[in-house]
């Protein structure tokens, strides 16, 4: 696979290779060491890195100091000198950590939370703050000292990679409980060693981080988070307040961490409230025109220059990988500034030539974006032409925002916005190579792709049901124009179907420009499958013609809206998702992100000759930096639409008669 760079060593894994990636490091429980009393001096902060050997967190006598390791002040970055000893420039409002170093491990808590930094906030936060905000640290202590311990963890390693879990409510914890720890604590082979979280943990309750931590943790992994527009205080006034809650309940904003040979970086680049600087070019302007509060994506220049002076300070045959939130660009919101990072050509000219890759979540899709490609709406919104390395934005757990009708588990099904389901990305290390596949919650580990039939009913079905959806809610009505019922078998297919354009669909999830799809009918010889997106600088194609069958089916009517009892419980009727208290019960209505346009959608047309008949479709879809995957569509050929419902007129033709006695 390409390993962020064109240039990169192709590596493909297997199942065994899955199962390879080495041991997992047993717990390691402990906390920093404050040391208390005053610093020496008012305008250093210092402490010692140590080899914690009897594991309690406290520098003990006979424990040596570590020397070559990084600690920063979320700006500048040192290395510790032979005793393992450090210095930094304290900052009004700084976080103090410490960089794991490759075959070491900082701490947890019991949850699992790494335990590597101190919050310097003398007088806390400004102001009282819903979620309580961050309370004075005081004047800095004596020292500051971080424990590490030797780590199992060598060059090849699994990393569990998290898009928005999102959970807006106490019910929403409990579907995280029961799809992505469930799936972590059951996959097959190694332990991961990391969860990397890519922000959004929560939804706008930075109360139930506590809660959410401890079930996460039940996997038993080091998790690691990044925080996302979710997270963060919205009733701060200073985007330097904005994290202040997130900070007393989880930790720093900005880090770093290293496992192996990969340098992960975990940023904030939500800025909120967004300002005059945030439009200082003129390009955001509603960070000052809106009368609310509103976000707007940019590193700030201090996570400018601690990244400038990490990578200065890190070997340059690491690979460097990027958490963020908020995409540099994406594919979903290619023309939404709010929604793409301003200053992402400067972070990329930073990175100029290191192998590096990209992670973020935010848009709840899937989009596996290849060195290369461009999309319309980058150069305009924030000066890119092509992407230097791989992005990725890895979907969601908590799908599209935790809805949709149940599933088997009793988990809102929630296929996202690109159609792909939810779940996480499982990113295979081995040295600076890696591989990226798709793990989706509650289906085989193998599965990547859904595939369908588009029809010319389906088009029409998907036509007259979008467009209701986009209409005047108050206008429109309460009831659909149609649902699911009124479509036919897709898979059932007429001569008329065949003459008006059918064709198979395959959405392949994590599919990219360099995605080789071929389809088999039959036996016969595999053909290319067309790839509706270029990526070479077009707009996103959307609608129907360039929809996925199998998520819209299920997008355009969600039954669930229209549960309801006789309980007397006005919160158990209807519908209840993400901050909105209660949807009355309702008829079955479109959820609100649907499939109607996707970055990796593949379409063969199907020939208007095909015989009458049952036929096997075999899709094959080949992928440079992750697995093969492969799947079967069975569909049929008949002269006429039979009856879709049971022939009671054939059955009434004829009676049973008595019974004949033997």
């Amino acid at each position: 696979m390409l390993a962020g760079m064109a240039s990169g060593a192709l590596f493909l894994a297997s199942a065994a290779d899955a199962q390879d990636a080495g041991p997992a490091d047993p717990p390691y429980f402990a906390s920093i060491e404050v040391v208390p009393g005053s610093a020496a001096r008012a305008d250093r902060v210092r402490g010692i890195v140590f080899d914690d050997a009897n594991r309690n967190g406290v520098l003990n006598a006979g424990e040596r100091g570590l020397p070559g390791v990084k600690v920063s002040n979320g700006r500048e970055v040192v290395k510790t000198g032979a005793d393992g000893g450090y210095a930094l420039p304290v900052r009004s409002d700084m976080s103090v950590f410490v960089i794991q170093p490759s075959g070491w491990r900082v701490p947890t808590d019991k949850r699992f939370v790494p335990q590597f930094a101190y919050e310097h906030k003398p007088a806390g936060s400004p102001k009282a703050l819903r979620f309580g905000g961050l309370p004075p640290t005081g004047p800095l202590p004596k020292a500051i000292n971080f424990p590490l311990a030797p780590s199992a963890v060598k060059d090849d390693f699994n990393c569990a990679v998290l898009g928005d879990v999102q959970v807006y409510s106490g019910d929403e914890i409990g579907y995280a409980r029961d799809t992505i720890v469930r799936e972590l604590k059951d996959r097959r082979g190694a332990k991961p060693a990391c969860v990397f979280a890519l922000g959004d943990l929560v939804g706008d309750d930075l109360g139930l981080i506590p809660r959410l931590a401890e079930v996460l943790g039940a996997a038993a992994v080091p998790q690691w988070w990044v925080q996302g527009n979710h997270d963060y205080d919205s009733d701060a006034d200073r985007d330097a307040d904005a994290s202040d809650s997130w900070r007393h309940l989880y930790g720093p904003a900005t880090y770093a961490f290293e496992v192996g040979q990969v340098l992960f970086i975990a940023l904030d680049n939500v800025v909120y409230p967004c300002g005059k600087d945030d439009n200082r070019e003129g390009t955001r302007p509603f960070c000052v025109e809106y009368p609310q509060k509103s976000y707007s994506g940019r590193f700030t220049d201090d996570q400018m220059a601690f990244i400038a002076n990490l990578v200065k300070a890190t070997d340059p045959a690491r690979l460097i990988v990027l958490g963020h939130h908020i995409p540099l660009v994406g594919f979903d919101n290619a023309k939404e500034w709010a929604h793409q990072t301003d200053n992402a050509p400067e972070l990329y000219a930073l990175l100029k030539g290191r192998r590096a890759l990209d992670l973020s979540g935010h848009s709840h899709t899937l989009e596996n974006l290849a060195p290369g490609e461009s999309y319309g709406g980058w150069k305009a919104a924030v000066g890119v032409d092509t992407i230097p390395f791989r992005h990725l934005v890895a979907g969601a757990v908590a799908g599209s925002w935790w809805g949709g009708d149940y599933d088997v588990a009793g988990i809102p099904m929630s296929l996202q916005g690109d159609g792909s389901p939810r779940g996480y990305v499982d990113m295979q290390v081995r040295g600076v190579d890696y591989t990226l596949d798709y793990r989706a919650t509650g289906h085989l580990e193998d599965k990547g792709m859904w595939l369908s039939v588009s029809t010319p009913d389906f088009r029409s079905w998907a036509k007259t049901l979008l467009a209701w959806r986009e209409a005047d809610r108050e206008k429109r009505g309460s009831v659909p124009p149609l649902s699911v019922q009124d479509l036919p078998d897709e898979k059932l297919l007429t001569p008329v179907d065949l003459a008006g354009g059918s064709w198979i669909t395959a959405n392949v999830w994590m599919g990219d420009s360099a995605t080789d799809v071929r389809v088999s009918i039959d036996g016969a010889a595999p053909v290319a499958m067309t790839h509706t997106q270029q990526a070479r600088g077009e707009d996103s194609r959307s609608g129907p013609d360039f929809a996925d069958p199998f998520a819209l089916e299920r997008q355009l009517t969600v039954a669930r809206t229209a549960i309801q009892s006789e309980s007397g419980v006005v919160e158990n009727q209807g519908y209840i998702q993400g901050r909105q208290t209660r949807f009355p019960p309702a008829p079955p209505q479109p959820q609100g992100s649907v499939a109607d346009h996707n970055s990796h959608l593949w379409t063969l047309r199907l020939a208007e000759g095909i015989a009458p008949g049952v036929h096997n479709a075999t899709v094959t879809a080949t992928r440079p930096q992750g697995g093969t995957v492969r799947e079967t569509l069975v569909f049929e050929v008949r002269p006429e639409r039979p009856a879709r419902t049971f022939r009671w007129d054939k059955w009434n033709a004829f009676k049973d008669g008595p019974r004949i006695a033997e």
